[in-house]
């Protein structure tokens, strides 16, 4: 974040990120990924976060909440679930070792539909909603230059495999606080199911 965001009187400014979430039993599998990369590498955000697949990351007041749930939740409607496959490794050099998602299209098909909804993500000119270009899941991010690349010698070569059915997507929040404080963890604020409803169909049930 590039500026200071002071909570103005009557405003709360909250962290938010709309993700699709694995089957429980997938995520405990990456969880043991994350562990025993923390472990070996002393990466403290390996430990940070449940494991799941960002599609768009943004700071916003909590005003404009209810209207961008009206908009999620039209555009999860018009979609239909689909299959995530993952396998093995790879890396942002040199600072982020991640599991690779090889089904990319309809996870940039579903980004690309959440686009023209932008403005209601978008706080202030330095603080503007982060779109994920490149579908992955994050095993560990901000490494060390040695963490980075001793891991990435290891994990380049190692192995994974897993899929799940994503059948709607989380919008998830906290709140923004100083540089002092500790940030809370992530809540679910709403869950949309793809429903894979024509667009006369959605619109009416929108404005009932």
């Amino acid at each position: 974040m590039k500026t200071n965001l002071q909570t103005i009187p009557g405003y709360n400014i909250n962290e938010y990120l709309l993700v699709l979430n694995p089957h429980e039993e997938l995520r405990n599998k990456i969880k043991e990924v994350k562990q025993k990369f923390y472990d070996d590498f002393k990466a403290p955000t390996a430990l940070y976060g449940k494991p799941h697949l960002t599609l768009i990351s943004f700071v916003q007041y909590t005003m404009f909440e209810e209207r961008l749930v009206t908009r999620l939740k039209n555009v999860a409607m018009g979609y239909h679930p689909f299959k995530v496959e993952l396998k093995d490794f790879g890396s942002f050099p040199s600072h982020t070792i991640y599991i690779n998602v090889t089904t990319k299209e309809p996870v940039k098909n579903l980004v690309k539909e959440l686009k023209p909804f932008q403005q209601l993500m978008k706080l202030d000119k330095d603080n503007k909603p982060h779109f994920i270009d490149e579908p992955q899941i994050t095993i560990a991010r901000k490494l060390l230059p040695w963490q980075y690349e001793k891991s990435w010698l290891e994990y380049s070569h190692k192995n994974f495999t897993g899929r799940f059915i994503a059948d709607s997507m989380l919008l998830l929040k906290r709140r923004v606080v100083d540089k002092n404080e500790k940030p809370n963890p992530y809540q679910i604020a709403q869950r949309f199911e793809f429903q894979n409803l024509p667009v006369s169909t959605k619109q009416g049930e929108l404005f009932m």
